[in-house]
């Protein structure tokens, strides 16, 4: 009767462990998914302040239309990606020519003048900010999450049950670990 018992409290403890490193995996994976949402509401509010800031370029220089093009492409390819790998190059490419656009903007005094333009260029300045905060966490995030899913003994538990390693969220262009430059101070 006593083996009975000791083998069930035995089992009862597997139990019990297994569901709290479970329950840590869920919390840490719940916790990367927020903070991917983080990231994506910065990146759709920069998203939609990009046609806003080609309006207004596009009002003072009208014969820059490649340009326009460029940026409208690069910010629906941003829009559309699917993958973390994707979704990084399509934003780094979306930061390239966003600095173009400011480059180009560079050459017109009354566009710099501009209030509206003023506003859009410290709510993307903001919005900036935001998107590499939000990165940052995000990858906090994940590194907590894989190493979690990569120790022992959680690893026997994570790989049983499905868990995979998350992609960090880094940016690859040597140019594009420059930020947006919005100064018109020059």
């Amino acid at each position: 009767m006593a083996t009975t018992w000791i083998i069930l409290a035995i089992l009862a403890a597997i139990i019990v462990w297994i569901i709290s490193i479970y329950n840590g995996l869920i919390r840490l994976k719940n916790r990367v998914d927020e903070a991917w949402a983080d990231i994506d509401v910065q990146l759709k509010r920069r998203y939609d302040l990009i046609p806003n800031l080609v309006e207004t370029v596009k009002g003072y220089a009208k014969h820059e239309r490649e340009l326009f093009t460029k940026v409208t492409e690069a910010r629906s390819r941003a829009m559309q990606a699917g993958s973390l790998k994707d979704k990084a190059e399509a934003e780094n490419m979306l930061s390239q020519t966003l600095k173009s656009l400011f480059a180009v903007a560079e050459n017109y005094p009354e566009l710099k003048a501009s209030e509206n333009f003023a506003k859009l260029q410290d709510e993307l300045t903001d919005t900036e900010n935001k998107i590499q905060a939000a990165r940052r966490f995000y990858n906090g995030q994940v590194r907590d999450f894989n190493t979690k899913i990569q120790i022992f003994p959680n690893n026997l538990i994570a790989n049983m049950l499905g868990f995979a390693p998350r992609e960090f969220f880094e940016i690859e262009e040597e140019e594009a670990r420059e930020p947006v430059k919005v100064d018109f101070d020059n």
